[in-house]
């Protein structure tokens, strides 16, 4: 049975993409059979991953809609080792139509339902608003995985986000959990970031990851090349982070 995590923070900027198609690869790279989800209208996580989004006949938009099942509508993204679900504008007016249909919030679940043996994991990329996209991924997940900076404004962010939770947990979803906080864009030479990590661990103990992702030129450039950094460049420091968040994942995974 595949673990489903949505990659989730209500603030943008914060990496959600890049974490996404990183940790996607770094999994790939560990053996892991992995299916990514790009929910977000804007196509990144699917540009990210070496696929041209306006050349794609089917997406998870059609999915959602159900003219089309996941089987049909996966790409392989053979350069990163993992299957990809993909989006682009069209996906924008899903919002709209889903509005009126039966089980509108529960379209995206029913259909992962049908493939759930074929992957170990499946991420799904959640827009940064709380829409019935997003919805889509929260109630089809069995956790949240949020990455943030370690910055005031993120805190902040991170309550919103945690209400949420509690709000699709009590009345949608009672598997729906957050796995974990990983800190991402992380500099040591920065006091206030090096405060709020304390602040993090201090107030969710074991809900931090152990993996820190520090800020990275390479994992900055890897999406103009259509690439993660992790296959972009496998020896930055930025990559073999998202490789070793992946490892400490697969090893939390059976306790999740």
């Amino acid at each position: 049975m595949a673990k489903i995590f949505c990659v989730a923070n209500q603030k943008g900027g914060v990496g959600k993409t890049t974490t996404t198609v990183n940790l996607a690869a770094g999994l790939a790279k560990v053996g892991q059979r992995v299916l990514l989800v790009d929910l977000d209208p804007q196509g990144n996580a699917t540009m990210g991953s070496g696929i041209d989004k306006r050349a794609v006949e089917l997406s998870v938009y059609d999915v959602l809609l159900e003219s089309a099942s996941i089987a049909e509508a996966l790409i392989r993204a053979d350069q990163c080792g993992y299957d990809v679900l993909s989006a682009n504008r069209e996906l924008a007016g899903a919002e709209v139509e889903l509005v009126q249909l039966a089980h509108r919030d529960q379209r995206l679940k029913n259909a992962l339902a049908v493939v759930d043996g074929e992957y170990d994991f499946v991420l799904i990329d959640c827009p940064p608003s709380l829409s019935m996209l997003t919805l889509n991924g929260l109630c089809s997940a069995h956790g949240v995985i949020v990455p943030m900076q370690c910055e005031y404004f993120a805190l902040e962010g991170l309550t919103d986000l945690v209400n949420t939770i509690k709000q699709v947990h009590a009345n949608l979803n009672k598997d729906l959990k957050i796995i974990g906080l990983l800190r991402v864009m992380f500099d040591p030479r920065i006091t206030l970031q090096v405060q709020v990590s304390e602040q993090l661990k201090n107030h969710f103990g074991d809900k931090v990851f152990n993996t820190v992702i520090p800020r990275n030129v390479r994992l900055a450039e890897a999406p103009s090349y259509g690439l993660p950094g992790v296959v972009f460049d496998a020896s930055a420091k930025g990559s073999q982070a998202y490789v070793e968040f992946a490892r400490e994942l697969v090893l939390r995974a059976p306790t999740l």
